[in-house]
């Protein structure tokens, strides 16, 4: 313990700001107080006191084992749980499936869906290529089977969302693959509706001679328009855009104040749901076939996606804003998420999901 003498000479000196004292003054009073070089040797550094756990093995075994048969049990309820779950959709569907069948006759579709209470006018599909093989030949089929689906239940507009745009590139073959099915389901060209294929950026696909070419002793008066879209039509198109409207704001040919979200989704409607040309017809029938050019309806009134999980994968924002979404729940043919088959039954369940909902707008 420090003494009364030390402490006041070394009180006075801090007050005097070491002008009292000399460094060897300092030294010679804290000697005798500081401890020998070989003690600091002895002691090892850093030590510290260790603090008494108490230990109770038994009880710590007992709890660790009680957590684990929770653990096991929750497991073990939830895991059945969703297993019967997947069961009982697995055979409702196939229930569905038996019961609810087309049979390529576009009249038992009409009877499916006659007593609902609303169709959506404008109905999109999201599909996903698969790792097959043949994917796109399967993914087209996919593709003619909803067109034939959608025409007979008297859906004007049906849009075909594929993240990568593989089907853009094959316009005509798809064209073709879609009319012959359409053979299989009305029979001759002139019963079947009228097809119009296209892409955003792409004109109307229609060929000169075919049976979609408009005939005057045509006895479907009918038209299903089908559009194809992919990621690029989302946000790299919200970019174009973007980049336009500044060029020509900057250009003093538009001004800011005319930019507005009307004139926006105008332009975006514009760009992904209209032909960049006109539809190639002959000119005995122009005037019959102009009530074809009527604008289609930008947002889709309902939202299909074919798979376990509801996946955008991409489909455009804007275009979703107040769209009823449908999930044909799981499939077990496809785990991983990226989709599943199309069959009639998840169609047909879409619609009675979108005829059964309330639109309430935000209200």
């Amino acid at each position: 313990m420090v003494s009364s003498r030390d402490s006041a000479l070394l009180r006075k000196d801090t007050r005097s700001r070491g002008q009292k004292l000399s460094a060897s003054d300092r030294e010679s009073i804290l000697r005798p107080y500081l401890p020998e070089p070989s003690e600091l040797q002895r002691r090892p550094l850093g030590r510290r006191k260790k603090s008494t756990i108490r230990k109770t093995p038994i009880r710590t075994f007992l709890k660790s084992q009680v957590h684990l048969l929770v653990y096991t049990l929750i497991h073990l309820f939830f895991g059945i749980a969703v297993r019967l779950l997947q069961t009982y959709h697995a055979v409702l569907d196939r229930i569905f499936a038996l019961v609810y069948y087309h049979h390529r006759t576009p009249e038992l579709i009409r009877k499916d869906v006659k007593n609902l209470d609303r169709l959506p006018e404008h109905l999109s599909v999201i599909l996903s290529l698969r790792k097959e093989e043949d994917a796109l030949a399967v993914l087209m089929d996919e593709v003619a089977e909803l067109v034939a689906w959608t025409a007979s239940a008297g859906i004007p507009v049906l849009s075909i969302y594929e993240k990568t745009g593989l089907l853009k590139s094959c316009i005509p073959l798809l064209h073709e693959i879609i009319t012959a099915k359409l053979s299989s389901y009305y029979g001759s060209p002139t019963q079947q509706p009228t097809l119009r294929l296209f892409a955003p950026h792409h004109s109307i696909y229609q060929p000169e001679e075919g049976p979609s070419k408009p005939s005057a002793d045509k006895s479907n008066n009918d038209t299903v328009t089908v559009l194809l879209l992919s990621a690029t039509d989302g946000r790299e198109t919200f970019v174009d855009l973007t980049k336009t409207l500044a060029e020509m704001s900057q250009n003093g040919k538009l001004s800011p104040e005319d930019i507005t979200m009307e004139l926006v989704d105008a332009e975006i409607s514009e760009i992904t749901t209209h032909p960049s040309e006109p539809t190639i017809r002959s000119s005995i029938h122009d005037r019959e076939d102009s009530d074809s050019d009527v604008p289609l309806k930008s947002e889709p009134d309902l939202l299909l996606v074919f798979g376990p999980l509801l996946k955008l994968d991409g489909y455009p924002p804007w275009h979703v804003r107040l769209t009823e979404m449908f999930c044909t729940g799981d499939n077990s043919n496809n785990m991983n998420g990226s989709g599943g088959s199309v069959e009639y039954q998840g169609f047909l369940r879409g619609l009675w999901h979108f005829a059964g909902a309330q639109m309430r707008f935000g209200r």
